[in-house]
């Protein structure tokens, strides 16, 4: 994740001990954290989304886990001690257990967060999530009105997101806004941007399309419209920054946007560059992200470096604790090894296994090579290049890199 508002702004946000390496209980390096773990409890799910990437539908799915394994998961993660717990689908909220599920995490210390369409998110489950200690509920919003409707499958819900937003606030439930940036929104992103400002939601993350699942069938945003989505998000914060009103904007899955948000704070002349190119050099962008920061859970208990990158099993929770599968304790978690292998070696060393243009790229200690699961899927491995990066040629040159030193010490 490139957290804009921290990274333009300087302002203190809640995951800065995770993400940069600062505030109370920071790991010493990005590569030792333990990861925040997605959890696709099931892939059931009350609608029919056009990017879905773990191609969900209103019909049961055999395997999945059942409420004992569940529970046994959820005490195995609380003792390993990971950062954060996302409960995701499919429709998280569809689940028969899903509320004792929440409530369970939460009394077991874990750090709750949710990933819902936020159709079914009444007065009394707001209330609920209030009631025990939900960090957070990410709302999915694709566009306004129609334009999200259509991405969701279903006349209606657009409204019905927009009533969890208003139930949550009600209840004083903090929210967060999820959108996936495709060819069929970007447009729609000022009203997007607007709509977060009216409905005064606190956090909002923008995610670069990772085609796989449904999403496999949508293209890419051409390097204009990225540019031109992550000029007008960080104009708006600016604008928010100015007012003195706070909310935490995020880009996820693109770590490119971290050097483009250099590059255009160094043509300002912005006061905060050189603590930002600081705090994305202890991140590592995509080096420290899948494999590492991130893990996976699937509804029939396979473990995945991410959520996206579903072809690569590193065990089952049915057969092992997590904990032992994320340390490699088990048969057929190898491939973590690989994985972590980029983001271990020296700077020299990872670019002597990388592909492409990323092998040669002056941000690569910032950027990491960019999103590892998605050049995986253009490439055929992990070491390609990723083919989302829209920075150009000439921005990406070594021969302009003496301006961007190295990593330094934060």
């Amino acid at each position: 994740m490139i957290n804009i508002t921290r990274l333009r702004t300087a302002t203190s946000q809640p995951a800065d001990h995770l993400r940069y390496g600062h505030g109370h209980g920071a790991p010493k390096t990005a590569g030792s954290r333990r990861p925040i773990v997605v959890w696709n409890i099931t892939r059931t799910c009350n609608l029919r989304c056009i990017h879905c990437y773990s191609d969900s539908a209103a019909r049961s799915y055999p395997g999945e886990l059942n409420a004992s394994q569940m529970r046994g998961v959820i005490e195995d993660l609380a003792a390993y001690g990971v950062p954060g717990l996302l409960f995701s689908g499919g429709e998280p909220t569809v689940h028969p257990d899903f509320d004792e599920l929440v409530a369970f995490a939460a009394g077991h210390g874990l750090r709750v967060t949710i990933s819902t369409n936020g159709t079914r998110i009444t007065r009394d489950r707001a209330q609920f999530f209030k009631d025990i200690g939900v960090t957070y509920v990410g709302i999915s919003l694709d566009g306004i009105g129609a334009i999200h409707d259509h991405f969701r499958g279903r006349v209606g819900a657009f409204d019905e997101a927009v009533r969890g937003f208003r139930h949550c606030h009600a209840v004083g439930q903090k929210t967060g806004l999820r959108l996936t940036l495709t060819k069929h929104n970007v447009e729609n992103l000022e009203q997007i941007l607007d709509f977060i400002e009216q409905e005064d939601v606190p956090r909002a993350c923008f995610y670069h399309l990772v085609p796989c699942g449904r999403g496999s069938e949508l293209q890419m945003l051409e390097p204009a419209a990225s540019r031109h989505a992550l000029d007008t998000l960080i104009d708006r914060v600016d604008t928010w920054h100015a007012r003195g009103e706070h909310r935490e904007i995020l880009t996820v899955t693109q770590p490119a946007d971290g050097p483009y948000l250099l590059l255009r704070m160094k043509s300002e002349g912005h006061p905060n560059y050189e603590m930002a190119r600081k705090l994305l050099s202890w991140n590592g962008g995509g080096s420290k992200s899948s494999g590492t920061g991130i893990a996976n859970i699937d509804p029939q208990g396979n473990v995945h470096p991410d959520q996206f990158w579903q072809d690569i099993n590193l065990g089952n929770v049915k057969n092992a604790p997590f904990s032992e599968i994320w340390e490699g304790l088990t048969p057929g978690s190898e491939p973590l090894a690989e994985i972590r292998h980029l983001g271990s070696l020296d700077s020299a060393g990872r670019r002597a296994r990388m592909h492409g243009r990323c092998a040669s790229c002056k941000f690569f200690d910032l950027c990491g090579g960019g999103f590892r699961t998605r050049a995986a899927f253009a490439t055929g491995d992990f070491w390609g290049s990723d083919p989302a990066c829209y920075l150009t040629a000439s921005e990406v040159a070594d021969k302009s890199s003496a301006h961007l030193p190295g990593p330094l010490a934060v």
